[in-house]
């Protein structure tokens, strides 16, 4: 991470901000979707970087999700983001004071800053971005844990292969439409499985799927001919099942989200159809992007160097704001209301 173009070690500790800072604090556990009131505004003081440490300003908070599983009190691969405590997420912004070695202000970065307008963190835990490549809301999605999972999902998981029949959930999703890209790239035909005739045309029409299925509007289980050597899940649910039957002989099953049960006051629907893995010799397994973490600059690169050559497109829904914007900007990946990517940027 060091550019050997730098100075040697300097810290620099910026201009001093007129405090406070403001950040956005779970307040309570949600029964369903999200309330705007689960969660709670708070101003605190700024808390100037000490040694290895940068504080960033925030301009990007990235909205997953995941994030929906953070906040329920119940075991998972992270702790649970803890009542009064400030929301975890993922965001991009610019250094506004350093006393790291390797960064300096002015640097773009990413990492887990939470919703906040301001964090002091560890230099270790940033990654600088190259805005000359993308802007920051597509280091959070493509270049990103999205572009990522997707990634590792397809290669790790569901070993790819060329001439693989290939249908992912949530197609027109920040994870669901990278991952079809990808398996296009692979020589792979491509079913994606989206809610929408919008939706559907994107991803056939903008990103080269071989086809769509529309949940809303089509039975999945009837509308689903072939069958599939690899099946990306982001779902979960009625979807996993109805795809299910239609598995190759030893098919993938990659089990990478379910977002039609995170917002369950019930218990969870398991998967019906489980029989089918026995008949067809398959496999179903989960994962999570932190599992490669060695792995992530070679996958980067190659995400990076397919964006630039213009054989990935990258669509972000940016909804500009302040952190109060959050609960409603957060809904939208509930809802069925995104193309790609949903990213709130902080309005400076």
């Amino acid at each position: 991470m060091r550019d050997e173009h730098r100075p040697a070690h300097r810290p620099t500790l910026g201009t001093v901000m007129p405090s406070p800072t403001r950040v956005l604090r779970l307040a309570r556990r949600p029964r369903g979707l999200p309330t705007a009131s689960d969660w709670s505004l708070d101003a605190i003081d700024r808390v100037p970087p000490q040694d290895g440490q940068v504080t960033v300003e925030v301009t990007h908070v990235s909205l997953d999700p995941a994030m929906r599983g953070w906040i329920e009190d119940r075991p998972s691969y992270l702790p649970p983001v803890k009542l009064g405590a400030v929301m975890r997420a993922n965001g991009a912004g610019r250094v506004v004071a350093s006393c790291h070695p390797d960064l300096a202000e002015g640097d773009l970065v990413t990492g887990r800053f939470g919703v906040r307008e301001e964090a002091t963190v560890d230099g270790r835990s940033v990654q600088r971005i190259d805005p000359d490549l993308a802007p920051p809301e597509t280091w959070l999605g493509l270049l990103g844990g999205t572009g990522l999972t997707a990634y590792f999902g397809l290669f790790e998981v569901g070993d790819l292969r060329a001439g693989d029949t290939v249908v992912v959930s949530a197609a027109a999703g920040a994870v669901g439409s990278v991952a079809g890209q990808i398996a296009k790239l692979h020589d792979c035909e491509v079913i994606g499985i989206a809610g929408g005739q919008e939706k559907c045309a994107y991803v056939v029409d903008e990103l080269g799927f071989d086809a769509a299925i529309d949940y809303r509007s089509e039975d999945v289980a009837t509308a689903l001919t072939d069958e599939a050597n690899v099946y990306f899940d982001n779902v979960g649910g009625e979807i996993l099942d109805a795809v299910l039957l239609h598995l190759a002989y030893g098919a993938r099953v990659v089990l990478c989200g379910a977002i039609s049960q995170y917002n369950s006051e019930s218990a969870w629907a398991g998967p019906a159809n489980y029989w089918q893995l026995l008949l067809k010799r398959a496999r179903m397994q989960g994962f999570l992007v932190f599992d490669y973490v060695d792995q992530y600059p070679e996958a980067r690169a190659r995400l990076a160097g397919w964006l630039a050559e213009g054989k990935l497109r990258a669509r972000e829904e940016v909804v500009d704001g302040t952190i109060e914007d959050f609960p409603g900007a957060f809904l939208r990946l509930f809802r069925g209301d995104n193309i790609g990517k949903v990213v709130l940027r902080l309005k400076p």
